[in-house]
């Protein structure tokens, strides 16, 4: 059997024992709480409110199902605004919208992090999206046919939960970066905002994919920067010009990234890993930019000793600062389900967990292919989790 069919065609005998499992597992992890009262019933519960769950939304809208999304933000594209100064999008407009509003730009402007935020906000009011911002959820358990999702001092009751939160990713540090001297300020590349939150003089970047690149550009203009990793390749040509413009870049975004490489078959599965837990290939920054702007490149970060940074190579480096640009791990021991694989990582197939009936995730890392980390992948995923709900919904009435 095909791991389609596994995924979206499960019988109810499966669907009752994973129930039971979810349950035996809720005992495992402590008693179950009684939810509240107040606990409001809703066919859907969408966490987070970032370009995953809107597109989730919108389907589920149009699909005429009470829903509601939360988001732990202010503000919907906070979650953007809250990124570094500088940052654009990597993929240009015209592969920057989602389902029914046209992003507002010409097809070939790269947005801005501030841009796209503003473009969340505007698509949640168009289509009158229910979200609530400034609701962090806490936990999330099975409570018989019904998910319970504790957020503050309110709880819901779903029959099914999307979980579309950057907050199921949490900063990755080694743990030698305790042992850095004090006098050296450090930051997470999610912190990182702009170089006025730096020490003068020199800054190491640690890891040299995307983010490491363009962050060491960003601060080559006022400091004296080592890059630390393996490069991670790059595109053959320049990423503004005409050539990739109008055919490297729809060929790797459109083609490679979103139908070659899937988890459909074997050539994708292979590539899965290194998408998951390391860098892709740099798509704006090339070496030779890094070269000019007098970037350093040095090996990857072995160690800390008397609370210097030691390379690979044996080289120590006085710094003073290190901006961490490590990724992230999964973050979450909040769902109380049997639902993540031993990687703790959820256990998925396109956005429907395997073990958990009702349980869905949209905007993982390869969740399908390289392009379910971009805007074009994400509305993708987003509408089969959607039409998987629906169907579902159908087949319980």
């Amino acid at each position: 059997m095909q791991p389609s069919t596994i995924a979206f065609h499960e019988t109810s005998e499966r669907a009752g024992a994973l129930l039971e499992s979810g349950a035996a597992f809720a005992r495992l992890q402590g008693q179950l709480p009684a939810p509240a009262a107040h606990a409001q019933p809703v066919d859907v519960v969408v966490i987070g409110a970032g370009q995953a769950g809107l597109s989730v939304g919108f389907h589920l809208a149009r699909a005429g199902l009470g829903f509601v999304i939360l988001d732990a933000h202010r503000r919907v594209g906070d979650s953007w605004r809250k990124r570094w100064d500088s940052l654009r999008l990597f993929t240009p407009a015209r592969y920057d919208s989602l389902v029914g509003m046209p992003f507002p730009a010409p097809a070939g402007h790269f947005p801005t992090k501030d841009e796209m935020a503003e473009y969340l906000e505007a698509y949640a009011e168009r289509f009158a999206l229910p979200v609530r911002c400034g609701v962090r959820v806490d936990e999330v358990w099975r409570s018989g046919e019904r998910y319970l999702v504790r957020a503050g001092a309110q709880d819901y009751l779903a029959r099914h939960v999307v979980v579309a939160a950057a907050r199921h990713q949490e900063p990755k540090l080694p743990a030698f970066a305790s042992a850095l001297d004090p006098s050296i300020r450090q930051w997470h590349s999610s912190q990182y905002r702009n170089a006025s939150q730096l020490n003068a003089g020199t800054a190491l970047l640690v890891g040299a994919g995307n983010s490491g690149a363009e962050i060491a550009l960003d601060l080559a203009r006022t400091h004296r920067v080592w890059l630390a990793g393996r490069h991670p390749g790059h595109l053959p040509v320049a990423y503004d010009g005409a050539l990739a413009r109008h055919v490297v870049v729809p060929i790797v975004f459109r083609v490679l990234f979103h139908r070659v490489l899937t988890a459909d078959n074997a050539l994708g599965r292979k590539a899965r890993p290194k998408f998951v837990g390391h860098s892709g290939p740099l798509i704006r920054v090339r070496p030779r930019q890094l070269a000019a702007a007098g970037v350093q490149r040095v090996a990857r970060l072995a160690d800390v000793r008397d609370g210097q940074p030691v390379l690979e190579d044996g080289r120590r480096l006085s710094v003073d600062n290190v901006v961490w640009c490590t990724g992230y791990r999964p973050g979450l021991d909040w769902l109380k389900l049997p639902a993540l694989g031993t990687d703790s990582r959820p256990d998925q197939y396109r956005g429907v967990a395997t073990r958990e009936p009702g349980l869905y995730f949209v905007g993982l890392p390869f969740q399908h292919s390289p392009s379910s980390a971009m805007i074009h992948g994400v509305a993708r995923d987003a509408r089969r989790v959607a039409e998987r709900i629906v169907q579902r919904m159908r087949m319980s009435v």
